[in-house]
């Protein structure tokens, strides 16, 4: 959040508006200590329920869609300046090699400097994407993802009832049938228990990619 603020506070002559939205079933209780750590003047909205996610077709974190003042995409669901090079942290402690931090940060750099190029010469920044490709490569909803979110949906509403074994049937299907989205399947961890969402499972999980991306690679404009 920090460097979402910093960059609120940078472009604030551009009228760009940065809204963070937390994916957290367990509800405002959960996220709040977050926000008010960070302090942030741009809007935080807490979505239960994975709404956002599952209209934009989010399926990780962090990401971010580009709309315009007209209220159109102009980028759609990318990894917000991040990439692969986190899959070599050592998970007891969480520690990287220099070079990945790096290319870690360098992405992020590239990734806020193409805000900011946006924010200050809208369509005409190449980051800007036109209508045909925005379109090219937005998601496209499959009947088993409409399933999975229905047993997602099933599956938080029997965990706040109390009914943590039912709901982890449901989540599990919901994994199943939408093995992309790590936001069900990190959800569905922390709802079992706290924090496990970063656990062993979980980076079992990432291993088991093998060659494929975590974090698909963000397209940026040719220099």
């Amino acid at each position: 959040m920090p460097v979402w603020q910093a960059l609120t506070e940078e472009l604030a002559d551009t009228g760009l508006t940065i809204v963070a939205v937390a994916l957290e079933s367990r509800g405002l209780d959960a996220a709040l200590p977050y926000i008010e750590a960070a302090n942030p003047t741009y809007p935080c909205l807490v979505d239960r329920q994975h709404v956002v996610a599952e209209l934009f077709g989010m399926v990780n974190v962090p990401t971010a869609v580009w709309i315009n003042e007209e209220g159109r995409i102009v980028r759609p669901p990318e990894p917000a300046g991040t990439n692969d090079a986190f899959r070599k942290m050592d998970p007891a402690t969480g520690r990287l090699a220099a070079e990945d931090r790096q290319a870690l940060r360098d992405e992020r750099q590239r990734y806020l400097d193409g805000v900011r190029d946006w924010a200050r010469r809208g369509d005409e920044s190449p980051w800007a994407l036109d209508e045909a490709v925005v379109r090219s490569r937005l998601a496209r909803p499959r009947g088993e993802h409409e399933l999975a979110r229905v047993h997602f949906r099933l599956g938080e509403h029997l965990w706040e009832l109390g009914h943590g074994d039912r709901a982890q049937a449901h989540f599990a299907q919901a994994v199943r049938l939408h093995p992309e989205s790590w936001a069900y399947r990190r959800q569905a961890l922390d709802l079992e228990q706290q924090g496990k969402s970063m656990g062993r499972e979980y980076w079992e999980a990432v291993t088991a990619l093998g060659d494929r991306h975590y974090y698909p690679p963000i397209i940026a404009p040719e220099s």
